[in-house]
């Protein structure tokens, strides 16, 4: 359990941030731009849940918000020697996570019709900020994509956060009356 009695400790003071093995790092690190960029994700996750009227969108999405706090715990422990079991002492995200996430997925998606183009995020305004959840986790992928450039990380985060963008981008569509009001591209409609 997790207590935490006070906020601040000045550790950071000097322009890093302390790591699950106890090593530090520069806060401006791709590995902490990652950690931040999946915490922007999550927020943006709890930004469209104040938007969501149906509970079961809502718990799932909650469950997905509680999965990122194990994906940053995840990239805040570095595994130099590319050994990513999880432990009783170390959280690591597991293929079956993923694995949940393409069955809820596929469940959402069942009851849509097939894309015949490609979709503005826009519609109602809680596919919107599901949107904004989908892109600002794309932009979080990214950014873990270039710290795997830099040093091994867990290929099964990497998967997760593949796999929510997509859950993300159905999602929005099943919230816009189940795709009824999903707002097509009109491609050089404008030319």
């Amino acid at each position: 359990m997790v207590k935490l009695n006070k906020i601040y400790t000045r550790t950071g003071d000097d322009g890093t941030t302390g790591l699950v093995d106890g090593s530090r790092a520069a806060k401006h690190s791709a590995r902490i731009a990652a950690i931040g960029a999946v915490d922007e994700a999550n927020s943006a996750i709890g930004l469209a849940i104040c938007g969501i009227e149906n509970e079961s969108h809502r718990a799932l999405l909650t469950r997905i918000q509680n999965d990122l706090f194990d994906l940053g715990a995840d990239l805040a422990t570095p595994a130099d020697d590319g050994d990513f079991t999880p432990s009783e002492m170390v959280l690591r995200i597991v293929d079956a996570q993923a694995e949940w996430l393409e069955l809820q997925i596929d469940a959402l998606n069942e009851a849509l019709e097939p894309l015949t183009s490609f979709v503005l995020p826009g519609g109602s305004e809680a596919a919107a900020r599901t949107h904004v959840a989908r892109a600002t986790t794309r932009a979080a992928e990214r950014m873990m994509t270039e710290l795997a450039h830099e040093t091994a990380i867990n290929s099964a985060a990497l998967a997760y956060m593949n796999r929510l963008s997509d859950l993300l981008f159905v999602l929005a569509r099943v919230l816009n009356d189940g795709g009824n009001a999903d707002v097509n591209w009109v491609p050089g409609a404008n030319r």
